[in-house]
């Protein structure tokens, strides 16, 4: 009898058409909106907390290696050797020696803590860009015998030390005499300054050249680990593979996710959270989808009476009323979608926008390392954000259509 989809047409008519409640238009209106509004935010939080996650990731892969390898208790002999087997390991595209150590920084009255790493200016660009975060100096004024230093800002400001001064090192490997255990104490001219944008380096990290903080270490030319960067951060289990089935000598291997886990497993957990946070607002909005689609069943009984009549069955009425509710949906998603899309496509020009208009910056230089706001739009969140509006949006439809199908034509008709 029915020759077309009626159950598309009348549900994109009853959609479409004014009601004589108008009351049901509104909060249809304000179901879809809602959607619209809690999948534009979502999308927009989700790519800045991406673009947070990448920049922080950069500026600590900025000063560091993607992954390490050493031996028993941090040193490791004949590191030449070693360096020429990795690097003919497809992945690897730079590879370096360091020592690192615990020590003290005194310069007058002031002490500092510090982690010391030395390195070789020849090997460290190749797997860390430290010469971009320096101010002033460079990685060539850090030569052997020479005991030069390069100090992250915040470190030499607590110190107050400047270009050109002596401060004086503390290292824990101290030299057995008749009087005790004496500390081995030396003087470096500080030669250079970085600042990497993250606290953990500028107010904690010295760096020297490799053969002063062997002497220093009494590391008898050993270093504690050979540094590798790889084409792809993320294959790093790969490359571990591969070295556990290829090489000979036992090596201990440690990645950026083991080295930072703590620190990105918490981004991980807020991204989490707030993901859970929005979509409670696409969760209302589809529960408003229930009231509404509740209203637009009562109001359209004596319609439904009629189908039923002529001979629609109560699956083609519950059709009805699921695509009048995924219309809704729909129309939130795509909207709310391509707002989301959007914003975080052109974040760097919206902030700037409304700092202007109110006359604040939101992440002041002065006081946050991350001044700008980045994002970093994943389009797998788009799909997934989408796809959660439009499967809220169908449970929503399903038992207000169940209803209608249920209407007896008999009873909706009695006193017409």
């Amino acid at each position: 009898m029915f020759k077309q989809p009626f159950e598309l047409l009348l549900g994109y008519r009853y959609t479409r058409a004014k009601r004589r409640n108008g009351f049901i238009s509104f909060i249809s209106l304000s179901s879809m909106i809602g959607i619209a509004l809690g999948v534009f935010a979502l999308i927009t939080v989700l790519s800045v907390m991406n673009g947070f996650q990448q920049e922080l990731r950069d500026r600590i892969l900025g000063m560091t290696s993607h992954m390490t390898l050493s031996e028993g208790q941090d040193k490791l002999a004949n590191w030449q050797g070693l360096y020429k087997q990795v690097s003919k390991i497809e992945q690897v595209t730079g590879a370096a020696p360091n020592v690192m150590g615990q020590g003290m920084l005194s310069f007058n009255e002031n002490v500092k803590a510090v982690l010391v790493r030395g390195v070789l200016p020849a090997y460290e660009p190749e797997v860390a860009d430290i010469s971009s975060k320096l101010i002033e100096g460079s990685l060539e004024d850090l030569k052997d015998k020479k005991y030069s230093i390069i100090l992250g800002v915040e470190l030499a400001n607590s110190l107050g030390v400047s270009i050109g001064d002596k401060i004086t090192m503390i290292a824990p490997q101290g030299t057995i005499s008749p009087m005790g255990v004496i500390p081995r104490i030396k003087r470096f001219t500080l030669t250079g300054l970085f600042e990497a944008g993250m606290h953990e380096y500028d107010s904690g990290l010295a760096i020297v050249h490799l053969k002063d903080a062997q002497k220093v270490f009494k590391m008898r030319g050993k270093i504690t680990a050979l540094q590798l960067k790889l084409d792809d951060m993320f294959e790093v289990d790969k490359v571990r593979k591969y070295i556990d089935n290829n090489f000979k000598k036992v090596l201990y291997t440690r990645d950026w996710t083991q080295q930072h886990a703590n620190f990105f497993k918490a981004i991980q957990m807020e991204k989490r959270m707030v993901f859970i946070f929005l979509t409670l607002i696409i969760m209302v909005a589809a529960f408003n989808i229930v009231s509404t689609m509740v209203m637009v069943v009562t109001d359209k009984q004596k319609d439904i009476a009629v189908l039923r009549t002529i001979g629609a069955a109560p699956s083609s009425i519950q059709l009805i009323f699921i695509i009048q509710g995924l219309i809704i949906g729909i129309i939130g998603s795509v909207a709310g979608g391509v707002l989301g899309v959007l914003a975080s496509l052109n974040i760097d020009v919206i902030i700037p926008f409304f700092e202007n208009i109110f006359g604040f910056k939101f992440f002041p230089e002065d006081i946050y390392y991350i001044s700008n706001i980045p994002s970093d739009l994943h389009w797998d969140d788009v799909w997934l954000v989408s796809g959660l509006a439009f499967t809220m949006t169908l449970l929503a439809t399903l038992y207000p259509a169940y209803r209608a199908s249920k209407i007896e034509p008999a009873e909706a008709l009695r006193y017409d």
